[in-house]
């Protein structure tokens, strides 16, 4: 499959008057056509910034980007200018936020939210944008859209208003989706709604999504792809069935094992990942991990290690052999 977007060595800073943030340190990875890709890690890894940095919505300053491209379509996001880049959000880049009650504009109707990339990108007029606002809306499930058209965000369900989001992100028929953990505040049941919602219009748009979330449970249902970050950095990658089946890294371990299992019994007890994520303010000489991990001897305090394969299209940054229970040779 043609690779929609390449990012490689992306390293993103936040300078404050006395430290400097390590957000994201050197991340590579890449998006195939019709493909989701999950990006998984607790708070603080990373994972948001790193997109938000590949469509330029950090604030600068404090933040920087300090190295790295981003190929998309055959252009470096990172090289475009602020009006290039203003093309592409929206257009053919969409984006579905965290919190929709705070990206959504309280005092705007819906219709004038979702019509807007209509009327920036497509030149439509108000007329044809309304009958494409009632178009995506029923696309996305929000029952009577003509109805709706004229209500506000606070009118809305949680739910709703995350499918509103979506419809706004799929207005002009992007082909990429960037969903920034889109099922975080909506409960378990519009949750699996939400996630069959999306996997439907991948399908329909043949679109490709990358989908960042901490809850490896959803990434299952959804990506074909993983890639586990922290400390910002990606410290394993596959695809969701290797992953989930035989995991290399001691932190994805630790997050798979802090997941109930159906095919386990009662006595399994879940497992929890000890002590604290690192201090972003200081970079790590060795591997980020090694405070909270079983395995660390000696090397990985010393040199961090690189993202290495295990097998075919697996990769994993650690030093110790997990199955062998010996340094990798």
């Amino acid at each position: 499959m043609p690779e929609v977007l390449a990012v490689k060595d992306l390293v993103t800073k936040f300078y404050t008057d006395t430290e400097t943030v390590h957000a994201v340190n050197g991340v590579s990875f890449h998006v195939d056509e019709a493909e989701t890709l999950g990006v998984v890690g607790e708070s603080g890894c990373g994972k948001s910034v790193s997109m938000h940095s590949l469509l330029r919505l950090i604030p600068i300053p404090p933040g920087r980007i300090e190295s790295g491209q981003a190929i998309f379509q055959g252009r470096d996001l990172l090289r475009m200018s602020p009006g290039e880049i203003r093309q592409v959000r929206g257009a053919q880049i969409g984006m579905v936020f965290q919190d929709p009650m705070t990206s959504l504009n309280p005092v705007i109707t819906i219709e004038k939210q979702v019509a807007e990339p209509l009327l920036i990108h497509r030149g439509m007029t108000n007329a044809e944008a309304r009958t494409r606002v009632v178009e995506l809306l029923t696309h996305v499930g929000i029952p009577c859209p003509e109805k709706r058209l004229a209500d506000y965000p606070h009118q809305f369900s949680g739910g709703m208003r995350q499918r509103v989001m979506i419809a706004m992100a799929l207005a002009c028929s992007p082909s990429l989706l960037i969903a920034d953990e889109p099922t975080t505040a909506l409960d378990v049941t519009i949750q699996a709604q939400f996630v069959e919602l999306v996997k439907k219009l991948r399908d329909d748009f043949q679109m490709s999504i990358i989908w960042i979330t901490h809850d490896l449970g959803v990434i299952a249902g959804i990506a074909q792809r993983v890639a586990v970050m922290y400390a910002g950095f990606i410290v394993e990658h596959a695809t969701v069935k290797e992953l989930y089946a035989n995991p290399q890294h001691p932190y994805t371990r630790g997050l798979l094992g802090s997941l109930p299992r159906l095919d386990e019994t009662r006595s399994v007890r879940l497992v929890n990942i000890k002590g604290l994520p690192p201090d972003m303010c200081q970079p790590p000489v060795g591997c980020p991990f090694v405070p909270r991990c079983p395995y660390a001897f000696d090397h990985c305090k010393a040199e961090n290690p690189p993202l290495a394969s295990v097998n075919n299209g697996h990769t994993s940054a650690c030093w110790w052999d997990i199955d062998l229970g010996k340094p990798r040779g």
